[in-house]
């Protein structure tokens, strides 16, 4: 796969001319090549063999949705689906092969099908239905993903052994995703370049009136092309889940974004016409690398979606400044002299060998100098949360009491990105790694892989499944719910009209939570739940629901929030009747949330003492990583917080 060349009209020479050429038509192979260099002045742990496979399976998610979204932006549309279809198609599969004993080969079939029918969907709305494909596949994006969260009844579900295999290596090193991400751009390679429905998608991005008029039939061949997007979609799925050993409902989410921009940043023009495969894959290596060696330079999460989107902007900007120079597109399969010649290979190679050693040097430099503090990784499942900002602080604190430096990610409640965070700290060899698990089981194969290369593992709030871990520090949530349904049935008398606010769906926690406080209200048989609607863990979607709520239970004497953010924006939906007519318990007892309960707006909040558990994680992760001994689990207290002790409460 070549990367994407342009024709240049007359009038740039000599030595200037050539080199202005050079970076221009080949923009984004420069910035991959410019950021590997970077990345490996700034971060002895970069290059290495382990770490640059690290970035090829976290890049073939992205790049193989990335090659389905190609020919649909090549062909002047868009896709906002793909990462909907790719965990519903991922669902189906798991679904069919576990819940309803179908076998594998066929669940497989199943899963693809799915994907495919989710693009001829698309298709059929935008060619018959004169959709814009952009309002199209919006509504295929909230469609596919509530599919995906009505088939798992939102919990993540176990993928089959056979098709798990999908996401780990060949002779112990080379990674499968690595491999499939290759295939596809293979294929994508030929479609584009090779084929008729390839040309006819250069014909219609180009000017779609001019093809029907020439004789292409536009409407079927956008059926072939959102179809196609639908089946990567799928396949990107599979392998996605196929790394988490589990299909996540919620997986994928933002992925259509990430797949857009490294189509974009390969050097497409969103307004059709132009693009190849070989730049879309340089693309998302390109978000790969960054997002690595951002994780790897202790960049805060926040700071890498700033990073993120410069690049995206700069990429349309080199392709609007390439376009004022006069430079025209060479399409996949087009001829011409965009082939190297022999002096020009010569300087390619020469380039190549310049790098390779700059490089290399570089490596060298960086693997002789090292801190003589203890390094400890720390995965968060979200920093959007005060809970968590909590655990950060505490752990913080502690690191720096003890003399050891701390890296702190955030997964951004995404299984797939901390997936990714935990490889990467095991390639740069931190000597432990702490963990807040997005999910479990989809922790459990990067925690395996920190097993291997002996590096001790703590879990901290949440449990690794099917993984060895040196700890465990956590709070009881299925403790804490019950304590919360009993403090909310007896401050009712034990009869009234509840409402719960669920959080994040498929996450342990709101299913601890949630099941706590179920097994609590068997007690209390004059409880009435009247409705159970999740609110994601944000306080905005909680004012949201519970005002939606309002309407159908305008009666309601009582709230459950499974954490305080939610039940915080209960109260607000409430006004004057929180804390009166309508009690509201939370979860966590966060500062906000403490507040609350002092100011009387809230009943009480299910305390967990967050920083308690950041202290406590990284002193057991420093005495782990010295081989002293450590208890198995470390409970941290929960305990209810009203009004008439929260005065005494520390957090």
């Amino acid at each position: 796969m070549a990367t994407d060349t342009l024709k240049s009209t007359p009038g740039a020479s000599g030595a200037s001319g050539g080199l202005r050429r050079l970076l221009l038509d080949n923009g984004a192979l420069t910035a991959l090549i410019i950021l590997v260099i970077a990345m490996s002045a700034l971060s002895g742990d970069f290059l290495t063999t382990d770490n640059l496979l690290n970035i090829g399976v976290q890049a073939a998610v992205t790049a193989i949705l990335a090659f389905g979204v190609t020919f649909v932006i090549v062909s002047a549309g868009i896709d906002l689906s793909v990462g909907s279809v790719a965990a519903l198609s991922a669902t189906v599969l798991a679904w069919s092969a576990t819940s309803e004993g179908v076998p594998v080969w066929i669940a497989v079939i199943l899963a693809i099908a799915t994907g495919i029918a989710c693009g001829l969907v698309n298709g059929v709305l935008i060619s018959y239905g004169k959709l814009p494909p952009f309002i199209a596949t919006l509504a295929m994006l909230s469609v596919g993903r509530g599919l995906s969260l009505v088939i798992s009844q939102g919990s993540p579900i176990a993928f089959p052994e056979s098709v798990s295999h999908l996401g780990d290596t060949l002779g112990g090193w080379l990674p499968v995703p690595v491999l499939v991400m290759i295939v596809m751009g293979l294929i994508t390679a030929l479609i584009l370049g090779r084929t008729y429905i390839g040309r006819s998608m250069y014909a219609i991005g180009g000017n779609e009136e001019a093809a029907r008029l020439s004789g292409l039939r536009v409407k079927k061949q956008k059926l072939v092309i959102y179809a196609l997007s639908g089946l990567f979609a799928a396949a990107a799925g599979i392998v996605l889940a196929s790394r988490l050993s589990s299909a996540q409902p919620q997986a994928a989410q933002g992925y259509e974004l990430d797949a857009i921009a490294a189509v974009v940043i390969g050097g497409a023009s969103l307004a059709g016409g132009t693009g190849k495969a070989s730049g879309t894959l340089i693309g998302a290596l390109i978000l790969a690398v960054l997002r690595n060696g951002l994780n790897l330079l202790s960049v805060s999460a926040f700071w890498q979606q700033v990073v993120i989107g410069v690049v995206i902007a700069l990429a349309v900007l080199l392709d609007t400044v390439r376009r004022k120079a006069g430079a025209t597109p060479v399409t996949a399969g087009a001829g011409g002299s965009s082939g190297l010649k022999g002096p020009q290979a010569i300087k390619y190679g020469l380039a190549v060998v310049l790098v390779a050693a700059i490089v290399g040097g570089l490596s060298l430099f960086n693997n002789g100098s090292s801190s003589s503090n203890p390094k400890v990784g720390l995965s968060l499942s979200t920093l959007n949360n005060p809970f968590f900002v909590q655990i950060k602080e505490g752990a913080q604190a502690e690191a720096k009491k003890l003399g050891a430096d701390l890296t702190v990610t955030d997964a951004q409640n995404d299984a797939s990105q901390q997936a990714n965070q935990l490889q990467n700290f095991t390639s740069e060899g931190v000597d432990s790694i702490i963990v807040n698990p997005v999910d479990s089981d989809a922790a459990g194969p990067s925690v395996r892989s920190a097993n291997k290369a002996d590096i001790p593992v703590v879990g901290v709030d949440r449990g690794v499944n099917k993984a060895e871990t040196a700890a465990l520090v956590a709070s009881d949530n299925v403790e804490g719910g019950k304590l919360g349904a009993k403090a909310l049935a007896e401050k009712l008398g034990g009869k009234g009209k509840i409402v719960i606010l669920q959080g994040l769906a498929g996450t342990s926690a709101s299913r601890e939570r949630g099941a706590g406080f179920a097994e609590g209200l068997k007690a209390y048989p004059g409880i009435d739940v009247v409705a159970k609607q999740p609110a994601d863990f944000d306080r905005t979607k909680g004012l949201d629901v519970m005002t939606n709520l309002l309407q159908a239970h305008p009666d309601v004497q009582g709230v459950f929030a499974e954490n305080d953010e939610m039940a915080l924006g209960a109260v607000k939906a409430l006004g004057s009747k929180a804390g009166k007519s309508v009690q509201v318990i939370g979860f966590d007892g966060t500062p906000d949330g403490l507040k609350a309960v002092k100011e009387g707006t809230m009943y009480a909040s299910v305390a967990q003492q967050p920083k308690e558990l950041g202290r406590i994680a990284v002193e057991n992760a420093l005495r782990a990583a010295d081989d002293k001994e450590v208890d198995k689990t470390v409970k941290v207290p929960v305990k209810v917080v009203t009004a008439k002790n929260v005065d005494e409460f520390t957090g």
